[in-house]
């Protein structure tokens, strides 16, 4: 088998793996497709995916310079993060629930999730040391690493974990009425704001 599609498929993997945990990203996009429905749940993944590309973009070229200012600014980062999920999570406490058929999201809708999640997801710099671990163990195996090969597996990968989660929890979707709507949007601003409240304490020790 050609050598660069290995690399992809391994790539592939790791971009998978570093998405599947449920963390913020994923408990935003189950909140919003079941809110919004599949599109918005698949455009608040896809912001993630391609940070994760952009992030393994860095660590496979190996661009010191940038890893280690950021780095150096994770606490900053950190801090930005923290903060716009504190506010997600307050504005999803405060939403109302809305009829399935209501709901539907246009294309700038789309793009606002993709662009909210893009960001929030590069608040998290030291996934690139990650990315670097992992792609400096293949690259040691591989007899001519070439790293776009891996950044398209990160990012193939990433964006088929959000296609799948978008859309089994889309398929799920009609079956929350407007209770089921309100206990989703209490314990999903709750998770986010623990997140965050986490984070936070994080820097309060290390700082």
């Amino acid at each position: 088998m050609d050598a660069r599609l290995v690399l992809f498929g391994q790539s592939l993997l790791i971009g998978l793996s570093i998405a599947a945990p449920v963390g913020q990203i994923g408990v935003l996009a189950i909140q919003r497709t079941l809110q919004f429905g599949r599109a918005a749940g698949l455009a608040t993944g896809l912001g993630a995916a391609v940070a994760d590309a952009l992030y393994g973009a860095v660590g496979a070229f190996g661009i010191t310079v940038l890893i280690a200012w950021l780095v150096d600014h994770q606490t900053a980062f950190t801090l930005v993060g923290s903060l716009v999920l504190l506010w997600m999570a307050w504005r999803i406490a405060r939403r109302a629930p809305t009829a399935a058929r209501m709901a539907e999201t246009t294309p700038a809708d789309w793009l606002r999730h993709f662009a909210g999640t893009f960001v929030l997801t590069l608040s998290n710099p030291t996934t690139i040391l990650s990315f670097l671990a992992v792609f400096g163990a293949i690259a040691g195996r591989t007899a001519q690493a070439s790293p776009w090969w891996m950044v398209a597996g990160v990012l193939v990968g990433s964006a088929l974990w959000w296609l799948l989660l978008a859309t089994a929890v889309g398929r799920l979707r009609h079956r929350f009425d407007a209770r089921w709507q309100r206990w989703v949007n209490f314990a999903s601003a709750a998770l986010l704001g623990g997140f965050a409240l986490w984070q936070l304490s994080q820097i309060a020790r290390t700082g």
